[in-house]
């Protein structure tokens, strides 16, 4: 679904934006968190500290995660090392890639929760997946993301 081009675009237009979004977005942090989300999916509890030390790879296995660590790396948000696996730092970069785009994401804490699945959500509606930003790491986001990590950088 997700094509070249259409990666050059986004990264493009988020380059561009970055500045316009820092500006107008530096508020997005101080938004209250919102409950964790628990699925079948699986969304991590927010209000455990030692859950944001995991790992949490929302479905994918390990060369579409590093594919994901790679596009983030190359949007110029440093997700660590490029290992496949999508702990804090992994998602620390996503959660400041989701601000930067105004997308919601919350605080920068590295735990997938509520705020991360739907600021992810919406970044993957910009690709076209249609999906509903509700939260939940279900099925429909976790093939979204799949698919979208289909391809490296």
């Amino acid at each position: 679904m997700r094509t070249a081009l259409m990666k050059a675009v986004v990264g493009t237009t988020a380059a561009l934006g970055l500045a316009a979004g820092s500006l107008i977005g530096a508020s997005a942090g101080l938004a209250a968190a919102q409950p964790a989300v628990s699925s079948a999916g699986g969304v991590q509890n927010v209000a455990s500290p030692a859950s944001a030390l995991a790992s949490n790879n929302l479905g994918l296995d390990t060369a579409r995660a590093k594919n994901w660590q790679c596009w983030l790396r190359t949007l110029g948000f440093s997700p660590g090392a490029i290992d496949g696996d999508l702990g804090t730092n992994s998602w620390k970069a996503a959660q400041r890639m989701l601000n930067a785009r105004n997308l919601g994401a919350g605080a920068v804490d590295g735990d997938p929760g509520y705020n991360t699945i739907s600021a992810l959500q919406r970044y993957l509606n910009w690709f076209g997946y249609g999906l509903q930003v509700d939260g939940d790491p279900g099925p429909l986001t976790r093939a979204a993301f799949w698919d979208f990590n289909a391809t490296g950088c």
